[in-house]
Parts: structure tokens; C-alpha cells; sequence
């Protein structure tokens, strides 16, 4: 989230285009779900400029956003950890994925069986969605993505989990006290990270992949 219609607009531009550029450098196809995120996280942004100019309320662009926001990134970032991570890393990533599509599939339902709405809160934009033990959800949330980018033994994609770790911190204060919501930067900031992981060179044949 950003704090105005334009500043989505153009965040979200900024990340789609680093997301074009981490899914051209991808030799790996087991690489391309999270190379492809920022893309994803791109869009985010764009839909979101819509609910600023729409001044809240419900519609397609609220649901839009709250879909990927919610079930949709739950889900996906664990599995694209997962197809990522070396062999060593990856039974260890089984609860992420399973804490995510428990995740996900509550998420479902609520965004099927209960409207959404969007508020203008000064700066910030506040969804609002009826959630059954939130608490819970949104455990199951962190597991599933914070958790599995820890958990991922590979460094760039921990750093990438606790960017994400206190980013996630930073904007939930911020956008408790409806000052302004920052959340497009540290998604820059992750996006570069992934563009990063990228351009590492794959292993020669018969050698192990480079770390870090």
C-alpha cells in the first residue's frame, strides 16, 4: 500500500518493471514463481490506485486487491520457496506450505461468503473483512510466508524474510496511527532483492550452486 492514488501508480509500475526484469535473467524454470512475484506485488500497486480513486468503498478493484493481499500471497510464496529452495531446505518448507493453504483456503471463504470493504483513513487505506479468529489467520499467514522465506537456506531469501519481518512491523505501526502507508516501499525494496537473486550464475555441470 502507498498513501496516495499516484504513488501506487507509479510504485507499482517501478516494481511490475524489476518484476519483468527478474523473470527475464531467470535460467531456472523451478525459479520463475518467485521471480514472477514481484510482478504480482507490481499489480498489487496499480489495483490499488483504483481504490484510492474509486475513494473506497466496495468493487471489483477492492476485491482484486484483497484477494492477492490475502489468500493469494499466502500461498503462493511458500510454494515458490519451495520449488526455489535447494533439496536440503525443502522438507523443512512443508509447514510453511501447509500452514498457507490452510491459510489460504479460510481466506477463500471469507472473501466468498462476506463483502469487502475499503476505508480512507488520512493517508492510509483500511480493508475491512470479517474474519473468524484472526489471530489465528494471521499466525498462519507469517508462518506461511516470513516462516518460509527463513526457512528457505538460501541467504538472499532470508534476507528477503526479515525484510519482509520488520517491513511488515514498520507498516502495521505506521498504518495503526493512519500516517501513511509505506508498504510500496519495502515491496521496491524486496523486488530489488529478487532481481538480485537472479543475476547470481547457475552452477557449472556437476558443481553445487553458489551460495549467497
Amino acid at each position: 500500500m502507498c498513501w496516495s492514488a499516484t504513488a501506487d501508480l507509479v510504485a507499482g509500475a517501478g516494481i511490475a518493471a524489476i518484476g519483468v526484469a527478474c523473470v527475464a535473467r531467470t535460467r531456472r524454470v523451478r525459479d520463475l514463481p518467485l521471480a514472477a512475484l514481484p510482478l504480482l506485488l507490481g499489480a498489487h500497486q496499480v489495483i490499488e490506485s483504483f481504490v484510492w480513486r474509486s475513494g473506497g468503498g466496495t468493487g471489483p478493484a477492492v476485491v482484486a486487491w484483497a484477494a492477492i493481499a490475502l489468500p493469494v500471497l499466502a500461498l503462493w510464496v511458500p510454494l515458490g520457496v519451495l520449488a526455489a529452495a535447494p533439496p536440503h531446505a525443502r522438507r523443512r518448507l512443508f509447514v510453511p506450505v501447509a500452514a498457507g493453504a490452510a491459510t489460504a483456503a479460510s481466506l477463500v471463504y471469507c472473501l466468498a461468503t462476506g463483502p469487502v470493504t475499503a476505508e480512507v483513513r488520512g493517508h492510509t487505506l483500511g480493508y475491512v473483512l470479517g474474519l473468524p479468529r484472526p489471530e489465528l489467520l494471521v499466525a498462519g499467514y507469517l508462518v506461511a510466508t516470513v516462516g518460509s522465506l527463513l526457512l528457505a537456506g538460501d541467504p538472499l531469501l532470508r534476507l528477503l524474510g526479515v525484510l519482509v519481518a520488520v517491513g511488515a512491523a514498520i507498516c502495521a505501526a505506521l498504518w495503526r496511527l493512519e500516517f501513511v502507508s509505506a508498504w510500496c516501499a519495502f515491496a521496491a525494496v524486496c523486488s530489488v532483492v529478487l532481481l538480485c537473486r537472479t543475476r547470481r550464475p547457475p552452477a557449472p555441470a556437476g558443481m553445487p550452486a553458489p551460495k549467497g
